[in-house]
């Protein structure tokens, strides 16, 4: 990847918390300054509340930022010797905007079901000012690089791209934003990316809007083996969408796109319909990642029952294959409408036909 020079510039520590401030110099004399935060090992901002009557064994979420729970978007991988979980954050309480100052946290996990917060990434650059979120994770060649999404433009959101060694300190793409979407067809507005190998190239996988900035779908881009991710190295394949709502209960929105191979076939794990409308999750399968089938007319997985703790939706999944070959569906919830958010898991069984829960 093309990297920034970087240098460390001071280290502290505040109630518990090391800041660590980091200069990224840029080719052009400018720089780049960039916020992390490092959690002390007590820290219990961000736990499971599944002691929470009803709740399933794993209920996560952070109470850092607004002191109630909130934590949405969830992304697992697998490195360096534990389960890394990237999920969003809002903005400080007090912020003066709710879309202000959104950032992505981070959790580790080593049974997938008990997690501790040991980290942020914070915005940083001008295109970041107003917030980032909606992670995606990849690990190629012992190195973790992160997609997502500029947040609090409306239809000028991107995708942007980091790397890192460890999952918690990152170096952005110099040439970030890395991708928007092109033609009539779109507003040019790009989150809520997933990224993929397959074969020879890496798709990109993007939430867009119409032109009217009504209708949510997905487009992909692709860009070849041994690529930096950077911007040229991105072509957009379709001038179309490639999976749109067309079912009652997904009404307008499609997003939160994840995907996993089982067999010949590419799967999509996505979440049909606006937050709390209800949001629900839904699957989609390719041969080739580009033209999709959709499963059913209806929902792979609901939302909860009047009472549980996901009435509200599941929503914005995330599908894990773990290194025993179980696959795990991390998914959002809450039943306040969106006053809080949690993060779960279900696992996933397969069939011949495809993906099915045992309820």
């Amino acid at each position: 990847m093309k990297q920034n020079a970087s240098l460390l510039r001071s280290t502290f520590f505040v109630n518990a918390l090391l800041y660590m401030k980091i200069d990224l110099l840029l080719t052009k004399a400018t720089s780049l300054c960039v916020l992390f935060i490092l959690l002390g090992a007590g820290d219990v901002t961000a736990q499971n509340f599944n002691t929470i009557p009803g709740a399933p064994e794993m209920l996560f979420s952070d109470t850092s930022r607004l002191g109630r729970p909130f934590a949405k978007d969830p992304q697992v991988v697998w490195f360096r010797g534990r389960y890394l979980m990237y999920y969003s954050i809002p903005g400080p309480g007090g912020s003066p905007s709710p879309i202000a100052n959104w950032a992505i946290g981070i959790a580790e996990s080593h049974d997938l079901t008990n997690w501790q917060k040991i980290g942020e990434v914070l915005p940083g650059g001008e295109w970041e000012k107003n917030g980032l979120a909606a992670p995606s994770a990849i690990v190629i060649d012992n190195l973790l690089h992160l997609f997502y999404q500029s947040y609090g433009n409306w239809n000028q959101d991107a995708i942007c791209h980091a790397c890192s060694e460890d999952g918690i300190h990152f170096i952005r793409d110099e040439t970030n934003p890395i991708f928007r979407p092109k033609g009539e067809w779109t507003s040019g507005r790009a989150i809520d990316a997933e990224i993929f190998k397959m074969d020879d190239k890496f798709l990109l996988y993007y939430a867009t809007r119409d032109p009217s900035m009504k209708i949510q779908m997905y487009g992909v881009a692709a860009a070849p083996a041994g690529t930096d991710f950077s911007r040229s190295e991105w072509k957009q394949l379709t001038d179309y969408p490639i999976v749109k709502p067309e079912y009652p209960w997904e009404e307008t929105c499609i997003e939160g796109a994840s995907l996993i191979k089982q067999g010949d076939w590419l799967y999509m794990f996505y979440a049909g319909a606006y937050n709390n409308r209800p949001q629900q999750i839904g699957v989609a399968r390719s041969k080739d990642g580009i033209v999709w089938e959709k499963l059913s007319n209806k929902p792979f997985l609901e939302n909860g029952d009047p009472g549980s703790w996901n009435y509200s939706e599941s929503g914005h999944p995330c599908i894990f294959r773990d290194r025993d070959n179980r696959t795990w569906l991390f998914y959002q919830g809450n039943n306040d409408n969106g006053n809080t958010w949690y993060i779960s898991k279900v696992e996933v069984f397969w069939s011949e036909n495809g993906p099915y829960l045992i309820h």
